[in-house]
């Protein structure tokens, strides 16, 4: 069974556009060596930022196998869109890669967004109101099943007659990781989730959203604090500035200026800059910070965020020692850092 979870959690969120399960499976065994907490996928089958023919793996079937190949951090798929599966079959599949896990996996569902599936396969997406309807169904659904008791479910989108999911996950409570920020997805992470995941936005709208989840608790009467609060976000670290306009010169040749990628980045700078960026989000309430990694892999970034990042926000917890030789920065240099709404342009702060 796994130990108990600590106050703060970070993760590193692979994603699967990889060309080679060999690399995805490396990636997870370093973040594990590296001491973080968990590592992530997502459930798209054709994610648009890797182009009409990119590559990308099937995210449950990778989960269970990367679970079956690291022995400590926890696995989680974020998120499932509630439009692909029926929620029996997503519920199967998190309790079969829960027992594979030996109890390390948490399982993510959402609206679902952008897919080039749904035009390549053809399949179907309802509207958004439809699936907010399913979302939450399926959390219902999930709730029910995992509990190892018969259970039944009449709803508008999927009907359980005395249904029985055997053997029932290893965790007594599966974490439900509920994604999305509209005030309708913060009501199912109220009634339902162990955890709400959302992408990365200004302090000030970020509080917006957890003082609307406290009201939809509130109406639910449920706890916050029972709730676990994960931001997913793209920081690029380096641990000489004198690196940085490099850095983001290989970074532009990556993604065009219109990319979505972007918004997702926190920080351009030091590691120390990474903490002073995030310490706002800690007094916020989140507990889980989540750092995409997607490929081509920035090894310095996931590197210096273990190293240097991690230690400062959680100074109190006992420290999982990563088998690296710690970096040193140079005294009495600083970058500007910014969290940028586009790609940063040449010659203007970043």
């Amino acid at each position: 069974m796994p130990s108990p979870e600590p106050a703060l959690r970070f993760g590193v969120h692979s994603g699967q556009q990889y060309e080679t399960y060999d690399a995805l499976l490396t990636l997870w065994r370093r973040a594990e060596v590296l001491g973080y907490d968990w590592c992530s996928l997502f459930d798209h089958l054709r994610p648009p930022m890797g182009g009409p023919d990119g590559p990308c793996f099937e995210g449950t079937t990778l989960l269970s196998a990367l679970t079956a190949q690291t022995s400590r951090i926890r696995g989680a798929l974020m998120v499932a869109p509630v439009a692909w599966r029926h929620p029996a079959m997503l519920a199967a599949l998190a309790a079969t890669i829960d027992h594979v896990g030996a109890g390390r996996v948490e399982i993510g569902i959402g609206v679902g967004g952008a897919d080039l599936a749904h035009e390549q396969y053809g399949i179907a997406q309802p509207d958004r109101a439809e699936r907010l309807e399913m979302l939450e169904e399926t959390a219902a659904v999930l709730r029910g099943l995992w509990s190892g008791e018969e259970f039944s479910y009449a709803g508008k989108h999927f009907r359980i007659t005395q249904g029985h999911l055997r053997p029932a996950p290893v965790q007594p409570r599966l974490p439900l990781v509920v994604g999305g920020a509209s005030p309708p997805v913060l009501r199912v992470v109220a009634r339902h989730g162990d955890v709400w995941n959302s992408l990365l936005t200004d302090p000030d709208r970020y509080r917006r959203r957890v003082e609307q989840l406290d009201r939809e608790c509130a109406r639910a009467g449920r706890d916050r604090a029972e709730i676990r609060v994960s931001m997913t976000f793209r920081a690029l670290l380096v641990d000489n500035p004198a690196e940085l306009p490099g850095r983001l010169d290989r970074l532009r040749a990556a993604f065009p200026p219109d990319s979505p990628v972007w918004p997702e980045y926190l920080v351009f700078g030091t590691p120390e800059q990474c903490v002073e960026a995030l310490l706002p989000y800690r007094e916020l309430g989140v507990t889980d910070f989540v750092l995409g990694a997607r490929p081509p892999v920035d090894w310095d970034s996931v590197t210096l965020f273990a190293e240097r990042v991690i230690p400062h926000l959680r100074p109190a917890s006992p420290r999982r020692e990563p088998n690296v030789r710690p970096r040193t920065t140079p005294r009495n240099t600083t970058v500007p850092s910014a969290r940028p709404e586009r790609c940063p342009q040449e010659g203007k702060p970043v």
